[in-house]
């Protein structure tokens, strides 16, 4: 008995020839995720839809991040941002007649809707990269050492990692803050920036200035937190000599330490006006962040003995002892003077 032959289901030879890619391997989504941030359905999405090319995929996930970046940031620009970071950079923190270089920092304010992502390592490595392309981008004025920096300048600025600032800017602040939007899936915005930038002093000038900065309620790095402050401190330089090494430990100290006193008290001016406001004035508070035989005087006090200890000047009344000229200090959601 002849058997009548049937022909094999055209769509198995399909299946069997097909040219369609098959599964991204867990190598592939691995390395692709090494170097994005994205989640392992993105990246398997990413090299679907370019044959597992991990180069095509980059690039597919850099369009993808465009395109639903500015979707997710129209979305959510309404929604108010309350809660963040402040972040502080400093590139150099000393300058004195005869030296090169200048001062250079900067400190900013950047803002999400939740403490959870305030928190979140992403958001503060965007923050600490923000304020370290301020301090960059920070150049001197006749009017201050401490200048607020036009928001609209430094979002066009390419953003420059702090922790590889020798990496090539992918993008601007601004596209950068519209990214992260579409990775957090909250508004983010960039509320303020301050820079602070000198050049050294004229050559017959004796002053050595020295900026001392401190970030409160630090999250994952010492540099990003709720409360932050610059303060901008003056001195008799030792010269030629300069400061020995041991000096300049002492100095640092003290640098801190009054930066640490701004924001642990409710510092609002350096001198006191009158003597309602003795207490918010720098000058009047008790001195309570520098141990040793200088803690509990008023802090104008305990500067001038402190300069006379590390032999700036032979008496207190003698100018170049060290002095607070300029200060700023931010905390995160705080009312902004008009």
């Amino acid at each position: 008995m002849f058997r009548t032959f049937r022909p094999a289901c055209p769509t198995r030879f399909l299946r069997l020839y097909s040219s369609t890619p098959g599964k991204p391997s867990l190598k592939l989504v691995a390395e692709l995720r090494k170097r994005t941030e994205v989640s392992i359905v993105k990246a398997r999405e990413a090299l679907t839809a370019t044959n597992n090319d991990v180069e095509g995929a980059l690039e597919w996930l850099q369009q993808d991040l465009v395109t639903s970046g500015a979707k997710k940031a129209a979305k959510v620009g309404s929604r108010a941002t309350n809660q963040g970071l402040v972040a502080v950079s400093v590139l150099s923190n000393f300058t004195a007649s005869g030296l090169q270089r200048g001062i250079r920092a900067a400190m900013v304010e950047l803002n999400c809707e939740t403490d959870f992502v305030g928190r979140n390592e992403l958001f503060g490595k965007l923050a600490s990269d923000i304020a370290h392309t301020a301090a960059i981008v920070a150049e001197p004025s006749a009017r201050s050492p401490f200048q607020s920096l036009p928001l609209e300048f430094l979002q066009e600025a390419p953003l420059v990692s702090q922790r590889d600032p020798s990496a090539t800017p992918s993008g601007t602040v601004a596209t950068s803050i519209r990214d992260i939007i579409s990775k957090v899936g909250e508004n983010v915005s960039l509320r303020r920036a301050l820079i602070v930038a000198t050049d050294p002093p004229s050559t017959e000038s004796s002053q050595a200035l020295r900026l001392g900065h401190y970030v409160h309620g630090t999250i994952n790095q010492p540099t990003e937190g709720r409360i932050g402050t610059l303060a901008l401190l003056a001195m008799k330089y030792p010269s030629p000599i300069g400061f020995s090494p041991e000096s300049l430990n002492r100095l640092a100290a003290l640098e801190k330490a009054v930066a640490r006193q701004i924001v642990g008290f409710d510092t609002r001016s350096i001198k006191p006006i009158s003597q309602e406001d003795a207490e918010t004035a720098l000058y009047s508070q008790p001195f309570m962040m520098l141990p040793g035989e200088f803690n509990g005087r008023p802090v104008y006090e305990a500067l001038k003995a402190w300069s006379v200890a590390e032999r700036l000047v032979t008496t207190e009344s003698e100018d170049g002892t060290a002095e607070v000229l300029e200060f700023a200090k931010w905390t995160v959601g705080e009312p902004l003077d008009s």
